[in-house]
């Protein structure tokens, strides 16, 4: 199944955190938190202002993004777990 968002939402793959801590420490899962950057997966069309007009997105398939903890929402999509979110919850693109 594909899956294209629509408007100005982006589907995102969050990237996986670190298994350890600079000191050479093994976190534990039930104290790991879900990263807060991920990979573009896919992007809609944009937004539109109320002339109609269509603005494009800032951000492309895959860009390496940073958004909010609480940001998305999660769904499944063949079997793997990923985040639509808005674009304006995206904070930036990582180079």
């Amino acid at each position: 199944m594909a899956f294209t968002p629509l408007h100005d939402r982006v589907l995102v793959r969050r990237t996986e955190s670190e298994e350890k801590t600079a000191g050479g420490l093994i976190i534990p899962d039930s104290a790991k938190e879900k990263p807060a950057e991920g990979q573009v997966v896919s992007v809609g069309e944009g937004a539109r202002k109320d002339s109609g007009e269509l603005i494009a997105p800032a951000v492309k398939a895959g860009d390496n993004v940073l958004f909010g903890k609480w940001s998305g929402t999660e769904i499944t999509v063949d079997g793997e777990e990923l985040l639509i979110m808005k674009e304006s919850d995206i904070m930036g693109i990582l180079s």
